[in-house]
């Protein structure tokens, strides 16, 4: 007998078994008599017996039928009831990483939110990839957004991803800063500055990562590693005592008391997909990915200047859908 039998043939046959009748059996399958007949022929072969004795009058099961029937019957059920989970977990609220009340992932869930009104996403509101990463690997999560080329290459080869957006960068300044004035501060000027870039902080190491390439050779001291700080007040507070300012995204959250530049010559990318857990299936994954592809090609979220930076790495795994 073969290891797999295609649960559509077992079905075949318990509804013939169940109706003893050809006709009432195909028209229960919501398929044709031919159609039927030949899926039981099939499994008949693969089972090396011969299940039904047809007559002009009647149907009748072989003993090797009536044998395989209970089994058959409970194989379907099985089947059944992996189905009603999976169903079940499609219908289940998709718990969507977002990081922050403003940047790419929330525009992206605002916008499928609006789109798809009858599915529930629950939004989360954790900083860094690398965290949310094993979240999702651990069943925890479902959805997060970030730089995917910071995450390990044995991480990534477990997860779906989707390009969506370069953010620019920007500094965080107290806003007594010197370069505090300017619109724009170009990176050469923070030459002697300590720029704070969450280093210390295990669930952002991809940002980390980010900034170190950044910095390198360019004279600006990256923080020692320091705790996580959570909260904004103790965010401005930690970042006051200590003279830092702060490597950001244009797309940060207002700070008391500190100003959002963005930096140029040149103009350094953030890069952020959409990330999932490959596997997962959920209606609202399928609406968090038209969203945020149809916004990328919409806004040119995927853009490039000519005087844009951006790791060779980076830039590889943000190559747009075709």
């Amino acid at each position: 007998m073969p290891r797999d039998l295609d649960p559509r043939l077992l079905r075949a046959f318990a509804a013939v078994a169940e109706e003893l009748h050809f006709t009432r059996a195909a028209a229960r399958l919501y398929t044709a008599q031919q159609a039927l007949s030949r899926d039981i022929r099939r499994l008949e072969r693969e089972l090396g017996a011969e299940l039904f004795v047809r007559t002009t009058r009647q149907v009748v099961l072989t003993p090797e039928a009536e044998r395989l029937l209970p089994y058959v019957r409970r194989v379907l059920a099985a089947h059944d009831e992996l189905d009603a989970a999976r169903s079940s977990r499609e219908k289940r609220p998709l718990l969507v990483d977002v990081g922050a009340r403003v940047g790419t992932g929330y525009e992206v869930l605002r916008a499928a939110r609006a789109e798809a009104p009858d599915i529930e996403f629950v939004a989360r509101f954790h900083s860094g990839l690398t965290g949310a990463a094993a979240e999702i690997l651990a069943g925890r999560l479902d959805v997060s957004f970030g730089r995917v080329a910071g995450l390990d290459p044995a991480v990534l080869a477990r997860l779906g991803h989707l390009p969506v957006r370069f953010e620019r960068m920007a500094v965080l300044l107290p806003a007594s800063h010197p370069l505090a004035a300017r619109e724009e501060v170009p990176l050469d000027a923070l030459k002697g500055e300590t720029l704070y870039a969450a280093a210390g902080n295990p669930s952002t190491a991809e940002w980390t990562d980010l900034a170190t390439r950044l910095l390198a050779g360019r004279g600006i001291r990256l923080a020692d590693p320091f705790p996580e700080i959570d909260g904004a007040e103790e965010f401005v507070r930690i970042v006051g005592r200590r003279g830092w300012s702060v490597l950001a995204s244009t797309e940060f959250i207002e700070m008391p008391g500190m100003v959002l530049r963005p930096i140029v010559r040149p103009v350094p990318l953030s890069p952020v997909s959409l990330v999932w857990s490959r596997g997962l299936r959920h209606p609202g994954l399928r609406v968090l990915r038209e969203v945020a592809d149809r916004s990328s090609r919409q806004f040119g979220w995927l853009e490039r200047s000519a005087g844009a930076w951006l790791p060779d790495e980076d830039a590889r795994l943000m190559l747009p859908a075709c």
